[in-house]
Parts: C-alpha cells; sequence; structure tokens
C-alpha cells in the first residue's frame, strides 16, 4: 500500500551529507519526494512510496551517514497524493 511520510530529524544534520544520503537511500528503495535543510538547524524528508520502503527510510533517517548525529527523529504518515516524479535534495 502507497503512503506518504514526512519526517524530521533534529541534531547534527547539516553539513554532513545528509541530504545526499537520503537521496541515495530514497532512491534505492523506489521512494520519490524531498529533503531538504531547514534554517533551524533540522533536516525534512517527505517520501512517497510503498510502506515497507518508508519505514526503511525512517529507519535509515534515525541514523543518517556516518558524521551525522541525530537526536532525534520524528515522524508521520498520511495518504500518498503521487505529488513527486523523483526524489531530489532541495
Amino acid at each position: 500500500m502507497k503512503k506518504r511520510v514526512r519526517i524530521t530529524i533534529k541534531g547534527r544534520v547539516h553539513g554532513v551529507g545528509f541530504r545526499y544520503s537520503t537521496l541515495m537511500q530514497a532512491r534505492k528503495l523506489g521512494l520519490t519526494g524531498f529533503a531538504r535543510n531547514l534554517s533551524n538547524g533540522d533536516v525534512e524528508v517527505v517520501a512517497e512510496g510503498e510502506d515497507e520502503n518508508l519505514q526503511k527510510l525512517v529507519d535509515f533517517c534515525r541514523e543518517g551517514p556516518s558524521m551525522a548525529n541525530v537526536t532525534s527523529l520524528d515522524y508521520d504518515y498520511s495518504n500518498y497524493k503521487k505529488e513527486f516524479n523523483n526524489f531530489r535534495t532541495r
């Protein structure tokens, strides 16, 4: 079943390749959406795709790349909107 997830990642997540690593993971999982840095230092990820693969992306974001230090992660699921054609960074 296809869904949408919005993930907010807090910690040392800017300047450590978090968005690029998330991009590569999302594409590997066949997801669409985006990852972007927020002005408050967080990273926001919005992704759409199969529920199982979205959960794998959430699990990936709990750790992030090796230089990241994730202190907390919030996420929520919503209805699939078929809004995106691919996964990209902003």
